[in-house]
């Protein structure tokens, strides 16, 4: 579901309040009415946001995260799946968002939106937070290592596997010219380093960020299809004080999306990462898989993996849908296996995550969109274990 944006008029003090700028008040004047774009004195304002209930039905396990997502770390395996509760339901409005868009006389965009996932549901969060002039854009914005080419609507707030790129938003510096866009960004680490045995001095190793990491994006249309590509370079290193060694991520994903008819559109993705974490989305326990592991020569070795997804959807008119695919992601833990001890626990990693889904969206008046949703998910253990899980979601978003 995408955001409804309304433009509004909004009186002097509002604009104040919001901005911060009481000493300036008497200087501002509104010219405009509630049903267009607010011009004070050449600023131009969008407020914009939306209110969201999600709720879900877990019928094998509880699988739910904040927002009421699916969570593939709380897909239960082995034999465990035996001895499980079934049957849980649960809602909240978590994803509810608030957003405040200004353009300068001068042509400067300055964008600020936060939601209420924040500390695992319920706290408000920083979404976006960027200034943008001539195409170069500044501060927290999607990765430009990303794409919504190929993109399949769901419900399920984080998506599936498969998606293109890191699905994350993040600190940056970017420059898009046309369809092409570079950037230097904050890494994310979401993820570390494996931890070895305990009787080694390399156990508990933190990635040290001493780069930032470089992305290059192309995204365009040519008639009916929409292509998207992207690649990024990173240096990943350790420094224990008495070891130290790096190497160098990369990844790169294809997307495309392609109208069929007006009514029928196809979606695909192709990504592979050497170097893991969040680049490659919905890995390893559910966001993102360890970016490697430190040998027993002190070496950094890389995790490497590849995740496809595909999918469409079906416009029935009337605000009506259908969306429809199946996503997943695999990482080779082959070499960590070969040359970590067990303590390391590679035989519990989760190898293959998988979700298959379909959903209904409606729109029963303007502004307002309704679904419903069918989800499965499914992982597969380096050591051979796996477990699935089945749930339903409804949402109801309200957008201004």
């Amino acid at each position: 579901m995408q955001s409804n944006k309304l433009r509004m008029a909004i009186r002097a003090t509002a604009a104040v309040a919001v901005f911060g700028m009481a000493g300036q008040a008497s200087a501002m004047k509104i010219i405009g009415d509630k049903d267009h774009m607010v011009d004070l004195k050449g600023y131009e304002i969008d407020v914009y946001g939306y209110a969201r209930l999600n709720a879900s039905y877990d019928i094998d396990e509880d699988i739910s995260t904040s927002a009421r997502a699916g969570d593939f770390s709380k897909v239960n395996t082995g034999a465990a799946e035996d001895n499980e509760a079934t049957g849980f339901f649960g809602a909240d409005a978590f994803q509810s968002r608030l957003g405040v868009q200004a353009m300068t006389p001068q042509g400067v965009k300055i964008v600020v939106e936060g939601d209420f996932r924040g500390s695992g549901g319920g706290e408000l969060r920083i979404r976006h937070a960027y200034g943008e002039y001539k195409g170069i854009m500044a501060g927290r914005n999607w990765s430009n290592y990303i794409s919504f080419v190929g993109f399949i609507p769901t419900l399920d707030f984080d998506g599936m596997p498969g998606n293109a790129g890191s699905q994350f938003r993040t600190s940056q510096l970017r420059y898009t010219n046309g369809p092409v866009s570079v950037s230097l960004e904050q890494p994310f680490n979401f993820a570390s380093f494996i931890d070895q045995d305990t009787t080694t001095d390399l156990d508990d190793i933190e990635q040290k960020t001493s780069l930032p990491i470089l992305t290059a994006r192309l995204e365009d249309r040519a008639g009916a299809v929409s292509y998207s590509t992207a690649a990024f370079l990173r240096q990943i290193d350790y420094d224990t004080g008495t070891q130290d060694d790096s190497a160098i991520s990369y990844g790169a994903f294809g997307a495309l999306t392609v109208a069929v008819t007006d009514a029928v559109s196809l979606h695909g993705v192709v990504n592979y990462v050497t170097g893991g974490d969040i680049y490659l989305y919905r890995s390893g326990d559910n966001y993102a898989v360890e970016y490697g592991y430190v040998d027993s020569s002190g070496s950094i070795e890389l995790i490497s993996g590849y995740s496809a997804s595909i999918g469409a959807s079906f416009d029935l008119g009337g605000g009506r849908s259908i969306n429809t695919g199946i996503g997943m992601v695999d990482v080779d833990w082959d070499d960590a296996l070969r040359d970590l001890p067990a303590s390391a626990g590679i035989g519990n990693k989760q190898e293959t995550n998988t979700s298959a889904m379909i959903n209904y969206q409606w729109s029963p008046v303007k502004a307002v969109t309704m679904g419903v949703e069918y989800g499965y998910y499914m992982v597969d253990e380096v050591d051979g274990d796996d477990g699935d899980a089945s749930r339903l979601m409804f949402a109801a978003q309200y957008s201004f």
